[in-house]
């Protein structure tokens, strides 16, 4: 009697633990490192581009033909197959402020999701989490400015109107 009740108290903790975790839209690589010379204090995301390798065959002349004065040929070209890889488009790597954790309340996020709606590129139900969708239409909102990522970036919620712009002197 006293082991099935301890399994119902075990089983009544372990779901109790199992609360959902905010969503936010920093990554391993958000907000964990920064770009050299960023200023303390700043969030920011990194997008890395992979590199572009193309594998390449061809027929390298290892020996010229061998011709005799009259122009017969004694000995063929030899040639060798040769298979190599060329890089057609180096690596980049592409930072990019973002707005810190603290930033990213329940409100902030439903004003991210109000502000892509209003612009055609959320469809979803406000829902105060950075779920697929919203992620989806960051990448829609960011991609015209040069940025491919599903992460929002600072100057991308300046440009929403969600965090002030800093007036420059």
């Amino acid at each position: 009697m006293l082991l099935p009740r301890l399994f119902c108290l075990a089983l009544a903790l372990a779901l109790a633990a199992c609360q959902p975790v905010p969503s936010w839209p920093e990554r391993s690589n958000v907000g964990a490192e920064a770009p050299p010379g960023a200023p303390p204090g700043t969030c920011w995301g990194k997008k890395d581009t992979p590199a572009v390798i193309e594998t390449v065959t061809e027929q390298v002349q290892l020996t010229p033909a061998e011709t005799d004065a009259s122009g017969q040929t004694l000995r063929p070209a030899a040639y060798a197959t040769v298979t190599r890889q060329a890089i057609l488009r180096e690596r980049v790597t592409t930072w990019y402020e973002t707005p810190c954790a603290d930033l990213l309340t329940p409100e902030f996020i439903a004003s991210v999701q109000r502000a892509l709606a209003a612009r055609g590129l959320y469809t979803g139900q406000i829902t105060a989490r950075f779920d697929a969708r919203t992620r989806a239409a960051i990448a829609r909102y960011q991609a015209p400015l040069g940025l491919e990522s599903d992460t929002l970036s600072l100057d991308s919620a300046r440009r929403l109107g969600l965090v002030a712009t800093p007036i420059s002197d």
